[in-house]
């Protein structure tokens, strides 16, 4: 299938990668892509796409089978499948090849459009059994729609401020999700009398000619049942309504942005009995006016003058937890560091608690008044030596 995505490729995965390796692949692209993070970033919306196609082929068994026997996935199936668009499975009892098996019986070598080659006598099951390693036995959607599906799950960016991320909060969400129609209890049919499906006369099957061959598929229309029911007026046969849903989300102390929170059993509702999928919380800080994060340590910059660079002095600082005493040595200079130990953010999951770095700020005295000149004269005089003196020997 030239020009098909590699679904394995696009999430960076091998082909013997186990469905945990490719879920992981996912949510690292995903979160990596995904459109909030990337706002107007059209390739990385593209990207999450792609990933978002790739991760609901390979994740699902029965897409990842065909996708893996055939090198590509279609809801439709083999291309060509009918008028309807839907091809919901193949079965190849339909198949009559009794009169090609008797030809190769008879050596039967025409030089007309027939089979010119075979792999024995048992021509009609040679070929049966070779259909049946693409595309499976008997009615692949019928068997597909009587079997649970996983719901999908559902992702969330939420904007948290500062000290919400530092100390933790529980937040009330409303999420938009798909969830079992009340009034068919999921079925997508009310009650009413059982018609025969017009499509397949009730045999459940319905013929698709492909050149000279013919093949058996599920009815699309009754997906397979040999009849039908009224559809469900609220879900519209779907099983499934779109409703507001309120969820608590715990929001633990000391979140980084970027950190990705699930809510179990609460995506999308699955279907037939399925289990509902998850849902994933982006969160995002909102940055502070003067502290700054470094993984656990806080980081703040904090203006001293020159008499407390020069002299030393104590200073307050502000830090997470209120005030804290700042010791500045003598001879302190601009832009040096000092660390406040266990003044960070406290991680949970560690047992640890990060530090505060203080960066020392050096703030010139505003000169207004001619004493303040005489006294900034007098310490030029004392101290004469030039600051860049080590920068022009080096130039």
């Amino acid at each position: 299938m030239a020009g098909k995505t590699d679904y394995y490729e696009t999430l960076g995965v091998a082909r013997t990668a186990s469905s945990d390796e490719i879920r992981k692949a996912y949510r690292r692209l995903a979160r990596k892509h995904h459109p909030d993070l990337n706002p107007g970033d059209k390739a990385s919306e593209d990207k999450f796409k792609i990933v978002q196609e790739a991760y609901d082929v390979l994740s699902d068994d029965k897409k990842k089978q065909m996708y893996d026997q055939v090198g590509f996935y279609s809801d439709s199936g083999m291309p060509g499948a009918g008028a309807s668009g839907r091809a919901p499975g193949f079965d190849f009892g339909g198949f009559d090849f009794s009169d090609f098996a008797n030809q190769q019986k008879s050596g039967y070598r025409g030089g007309g459009p027939g089979p010119q080659d075979t792999q024995g006598a048992g021509g009609g099951a040679g070929f049966r059994d070779l259909f049946g390693q693409f595309f499976g036995r008997g009615g692949g959607a019928q068997q597909k729609e009587q079997q649970p599906q996983k719901g999908a799950d559902l992702e969330y960016t939420l904007n948290v401020d500062f000290w919400q991320a530092i100390k933790g909060t529980q937040v009330r969400l409303t999420i938009q999700r798909q969830q079992e129609c009340v009034t068919c209890g999921g079925s997508g049919q009310t009650g009413g009398a059982i018609t025969m499906c017009p499509e397949c006369q009730g045999s459940g099957q319905v013929s698709q000619m492909a050149g000279a061959m013919r093949f058996n598929l599920s009815c699309p229309r009754c997906s397979g049942s040999g009849n039908l029911r009224n559809a469900c007026p609220s879900c519209h046969g779907d099983g499934l309504t779109g409703n507001p849903d309120p969820v608590e989300v715990r929001i633990p102390a000391g979140v980084l942005s970027g950190a990705r929170l699930r809510v179990s059993d609460k995506g999308n509702a699955g279907r037939l009995g399925g289990t509902a999928g998850d849902l994933f919380i982006n969160v995002r800080v909102e940055p502070h006016q003067f502290f700054d994060r470094d993984g656990d340590n806080i980081l703040i910059k904090v203006p001293v003058t020159m008499s407390e660079a020069g002299l030393g002095a104590k200073i307050e600082v502000p830090t997470i937890d209120g005030r804290a005493i700042l010791k500045i040595p003598q001879g302190t200079q601009n832009g040096q560091k000092f660390r406040l130990r266990e003044k960070g953010v406290e991680n949970a999951r560690k047992s640890t608690r990060g530090d505060q770095i203080v960066e020392v700020v050096l703030q010139a005295p505003n000169v207004q008044d001619e004493r303040t000149r005489e006294i900034l004269r007098e310490l030029a005089l004392l101290h004469p030596d030039d600051p860049r003196a080590d920068i022009w020997t080096k130039v």
